[in-house]
């Protein structure tokens, strides 16, 4: 597969190119079919007068051999992209291969948006902002005195900062891989006071310990179903958070709910990143609330 079809498909023969006032994003990841971030951008874009074009590259449609990240960078580049939203698993991958990164990226180990300008590649890192601003928003009265978070990928890096910026006195951090949760822990302690970050393995007490749950693993999303620890676990005095929102209740959303938890799903982290990216990729200030009904409108018509 070469560049121009990595990034476009097979085009007609004879298609005008894109016209220079379009904006091209495009979404790097694996199993992104149901994502709604393109709707919330195209729709976004319609209102400030753009030719808003944002295509899915999704890996695992992509057939064989899969094209590596640093292909689709390139061929992205050579498209004409804007940029690139980029997602499992490609977050702390991508890192290496750009020219430089916000202070926020540089500090979490990922990036979740890249900025194709003046011939380099910027990096960002929205998920942080994403999760905060609806975690401040629909999680005001959520006691957090001890959190645990399930993933310590690129996901979940940004999540632990946003988590103890937040206000969660301790937090207690697991990964199936254990040395990525290690190095997730080492990094934070580094920045905070006090003994505010540990790594745990015994799930069961760790869950009985805390008073809400984060799940920042891929576990529950369509292409990887199930629940990233036993949902007998739970009781209703938790608070639960899955960062998936396709589907848009997983399995341990569900699970949660039935048992009378506070349950919230990915919905608010994935508008508020969005519209940070959108800011980020056109220099314009997106109404978040317009990006928010844009994506509620997709439930309603699915």
């Amino acid at each position: 597969m070469d560049a121009e079809e990595i990034v476009t498909g097979s085009p007609t023969e004879g298609a005008p190119l894109l016209s220079p006032e379009t904006v091209l994003i495009g979404l790097v990841g694996q199993g992104i079919g149901l994502s709604r971030t393109p709707a919330m951008h195209e729709f976004e874009g319609t209102h400030f007068g753009l030719r808003y074009v944002y295509r899915l590259l999704d890996t695992d449609r992509m057939g064989a051999p899969t094209p590596d990240l640093a292909q689709i960078i390139r061929a992205a580049e050579i498209a004409g992209f804007a940029g690139l939203n980029v997602t499992y698993p490609y977050k702390r991958q991508a890192i290496e291969l750009l020219d430089d990164l916000s202070d926020m990226a540089r500090r979490i180990g990922a990036v979740n948006t890249i900025v194709f300008k003046d011939g380099k590649r910027y990096g960002h890192n929205t998920d942080c902002l994403g999760f905060s601003t609806c975690f401040r928003l629909e999680m005001q009265n959520a006691p957090r005195d001890t959190v645990l978070l399930l993933g310590a990928g690129g996901a979940g890096g940004a999540i632990a900062d946003a988590l103890l910026d937040g206000g969660v006195k301790r937090l207690c951090i697991h990964d199936i891989e254990r040395e990525t949760a290690a190095a997730l822990v080492s990094r934070l302690a580094g920045q905070v006071e006090g003994k505010r970050v540990e790594l745990v393995t015994d799930i069961r007490a760790a869950v009985g310990a805390a008073n809400g749950i984060v799940n920042a693993t891929p576990v529950g999303m369509a292409k990887l179903p199930g629940t990233p620890i036993p949902v007998e676990h739970l009781d209703a005095g938790h608070w639960v958070i899955d960062i998936i929102y396709f589907p848009m209740e997983t399995e341990f959303l569900r699970a949660a709910r039935n048992i009378g938890c506070h349950a919230l799903s990915g919905a608010g982290m994935a508008i508020h990143q969005a519209a940070r990216a959108f800011e980020l990729f056109t220099g314009l200030t997106p109404d978040a609330n317009r990006m928010k009904a844009t994506f509620d409108s997709l439930e309603q018509n699915s």
